[in-house]
């Protein structure tokens, strides 16, 4: 068997190793010249991390990322809601980990060029159509100056391209843009010292203004670490046209930034020196797609962001397009026919996904400081006048038992 994978991002290399791994034979497709570190943090949790191990990535993960220590979820105004110890710390067989998300990308790229040459992944390289049959799919690429390259043939493609996927506009011609619920992020990261544990990591706010810090690598001098913040703030309407395309790349004025500062008061970290110390600012309009009804048709199926962008709470887009990776590999295993592989796939997966996208829509586990806040709005004294503990718990585990991330606790063995 051979997949064509369109996308060299996490998802798209996540695959290409996973298939390796299952003996599949792979090539990754990417319209990128360059494959360059873009991006700021991302987080993955256990049941990720777990599938990243038995790749046998986890010490190289280890050496670009941080094991998240604890998860402080807090006020606007600073008052403590809920702490939650993370990962090993929590009883799970595997860390949770942070990283930048281009030295996560960097790590799998290399992994999959050493395991199978330099070739298995080709730059340059924008898909433009594809044709299939009952023998296999025909894939047709131009060059980043609009030639067409030789068509390549493979018995499965795998569209792991993003939400604007090429392969997604030609399966839904009628979809339309990304969705987008009015909120902009802007986003950084910096050395900067230490807080907490040194691997610890705040939440605090909700929907109307968030502000999220935690540390993804290691600083450039000791007592420091590489630390991710973003500020999200609701600008617009939910439904409006966003207010520009979705990348990872695009640089913000940190003068729009500056006023939305001074909402959020932070006992562990001077988020305002944090964020005036960054020297590039990127800015990311919160944008996801309503779910489909299907991801697959014939031997051609969407992945990762392809297939169910979603809003980034609860530390699950990288890590849910880390799982269709492990099913879609067991699948391709599993059954002689293509088309039935996918079809197998995409049942295990798109229910689970599509269940996490409306969640997140509704705030994720994130939505325990929303509700503190509407009954709270000016802080508090204490907690439990504002809210019962139990209740704050059941929306962070029912949270995690929709994103399958709840049952990999206690006597799991590590490997």
């Amino acid at each position: 068997m051979r997949v064509i994978i369109v996308g060299a991002g996490i998802g798209g290399l996540t695959t290409a190793l996973r298939l390796h791994h299952d003996g599949i034979d792979c090539v990754v497709h990417e319209q990128s010249e360059q494959i360059r570190e873009l991006g700021v943090g991302i987080n993955a949790l256990p049941h990720a991390v777990e599938e990243l191990a038995g790749l046998g990535l986890l010490d190289r993960l280890d050496d670009v990322g941080i094991r998240t220590k604890e998860l402080f979820y807090t006020h606007r105004l600073g008052h403590e809601i809920l702490r939650r110890p993370c990962g090993t710390d929590a009883g799970f067989a595997f860390p949770q980990l942070s990283f930048h998300r281009g030295r996560l990308q960097g790590v799998l790229l290399a992994a999959i060029r050493e395991r199978r040459g330099v070739d298995a992944v080709r730059t340059g390289h924008r898909l433009v159509g594809f044709d299939q049959d009952a023998d296999g799919v025909r894939a047709r690429f131009v060059d980043p100056h609009g030639h067409s390259l030789e068509p390549v043939h493979g018995d499965v493609l795998v569209a792991a391209d993003g939400i604007h996927s090429t392969v997604r506009s030609i399966l839904f011609p009628d979809e339309g843009a990304p969705r987008w619920n009015g909120v902009l992020m802007w986003r950084g990261a910096t050395d900067w010292p230490e807080f907490g544990t040194g691997r610890s990591m705040i939440i605090a706010g909700g929907t109307a203004a968030k502000l999220v810090i935690y540390p993804i690598g290691r600083g450039a001098t000791p007592g420091t670490r590489l630390t991710n913040w973003a500020v999200c703030v609701l600008a617009g309407r939910p439904g409006d046209p966003p207010p520009g395309r979705q990348d990872w790349s695009r640089a913000a004025d940190p003068a729009q930034l500056e006023p939305h500062l001074d909402r959020f008061r932070v006992r562990h970290v001077d988020h305002v020196g944090l964020v005036r110390a960054t020297r590039e600012c990127l800015e990311f309009p919160m944008c996801d797609r309503d779910p489909l009804p299907h991801w697959t048709t014939g031997r051609v199926t969407l992945l990762g962001d392809a297939a169910h962008p979603m809003y980034p709470m609860g530390s699950n887009g990288a890590g849910q397009a880390i799982l269709d990776a492990t099913s879609l590999g067991h699948r391709l295993v599993q059954h002689a026919d293509p088309a039935d592989a996918l079809r197998a796939y995409e049942d295990d997966r798109l229910p689970a996904t599509s269940e996490v996208v409306l969640r997140n829509r509704v705030g994720g586990p994130e939505s325990v400081i929303d509700e503190v806040e509407r009954r709270a709005p000016d802080g508090f004294s204490r907690l439990e006048d504002v809210i019962d503990a139990a209740e704050l718990e059941a929306v962070v585990s029912s949270y995690a038992r929709i994103s399958g991330s709840a049952g990999q606790q206690a006597d799991r063995p590590t490997t």
